[in-house]
């Protein structure tokens, strides 16, 4: 996509983008993985704006400030728990992915960091969940202007290698 995906393995909340993603549960009260990561690293303002916000539903997202991290705005992503495939998680994961962009894109992010959705304890395959998370993202880019710069955020090289194999295709 001319330069406009990336990848890096590390440290999502240390990322000096305008917006990160969170993997994200339905309380957007914090958990474990990224989702806590991100909590610890914003502070306790992230926890009260996400009370704020009453929860969200599988497959969407909704907006918060960064507080305390370099991120401007986290976009808290719903993905789905992992059920053998059968139960709509292809759709609902691809929507995260888009609703998020569109969150970023209604807020003039000119930059955006996503994690893996859903393939921590929600049990998503990661390959397939890497083929979606780049369909979705590159479908979108081809279609808007903004975020002008997506990254997919590793935290294991077994991830980042994945997702550079699927970007090289």
């Amino acid at each position: 996509m001319n330069g406009r995906i990336h990848v890096v393995q590390g440290d999502i909340t240390k990322l000096q983008v305008d917006a990160i993603v969170n993997a994200a549960n339905e309380s957007l009260l914090g958990g474990g993985g990224v989702d806590g990561a991100i909590h610890r690293a914003a502070g306790p303002e992230l926890l009260e704006a996400c009370r704020a916000l009453h929860g969200c539903p599988t497959g969407s997202a909704k907006i918060t400030s960064g507080f305390r991290l370099p991120a401007r705005w986290v976009i808290h992503a719903v993905g789905p728990v992992y059920r053998g495939g059968q139960q709509g998680e292809p759709a609902l994961l691809r929507s995260c992915y888009e609703t998020a962009l569109q969150i970023a894109k209604e807020n003039g992010v000119r930059s955006i960091a996503f994690p893996t959705i859903s393939t921590g304890a929600y049990g998503y395959p990661k390959a397939e969940a890497c083929k979606i998370a780049v369909d979705a993202v590159s479908t979108w880019l081809a279609k808007n202007d903004l975020p002008h710069e997506v990254t997919f955020c590793c935290f294991g090289d077994e991830d980042r290698r994945t997702y550079e194999q699927k970007l090289q295709q």
